[in-house]
């Protein structure tokens, strides 16, 4: 069997949103296990038990939240050279543009030597007044449904071995 692994960090709901959208596509494939875990618990044993992952992240400031950072930062290392090769897809809940967010993953998905399966999932909220972007989010139906179909594809690559 194998593993996806889906790590997300959420302050107002949007990417947990998506993150379980996400889960419930991939679990959809009794032959893939669905590991869901929020960047705070989130630890390089499940990381390197995974055979594949997805990261979503709230945009923040332009960038990835900093849990998200702080995952990455716990687990980096201990993954380094253990895990290359293995496909990855991001989420961003973005208030703007998400661009930046995904670039950083991106990059650290380069340095763990990653293989994109697609281009990263951007779902903007158009939050820009303090008000708005501290309110908690709901992603429109059609959006989750292209997070479910993300977590989906993922889990089908998997299955047949394609990533």
């Amino acid at each position: 069997m194998k593993t996806l692994l889906i790590v997300y960090h959420s302050m107002t709901g949007g990417t947990r949103q998506m993150a379980e959208a996400a889960a419930s596509g991939a679990n959809a494939d009794a032959t893939v296990s669905v590991n869901l875990r929020h960047a705070s618990t989130a630890c390089a044993d499940d990381v390197l038990s995974a055979d594949g992952y997805l990261f979503a992240t709230p945009e923040n400031l332009a960038a990835m939240s900093g849990l998200m950072k702080d995952f990455f930062d716990r687990t980096y290392y201990a993954a380094l050279d253990r895990i290359n090769g293995r496909p990855y897809a991001s989420m961003i809940c973005a208030g703007s543009d998400g661009s930046n967010a995904a670039r950083q993953i991106e990059r650290i998905a380069t340095g763990w030597r990653l293989r994109a399966a697609g281009d990263p999932l951007i779902i903007c909220t158009h939050a820009q007044a303090p008000e708005e972007i501290l309110r908690p989010k709901r992603i429109a139906p059609d959006d989750i449904k292209r997070c479910v179909e993300l977590g989906a594809t993922l889990a089908a690559g998997l299955a047949l071995g394609i990533f």
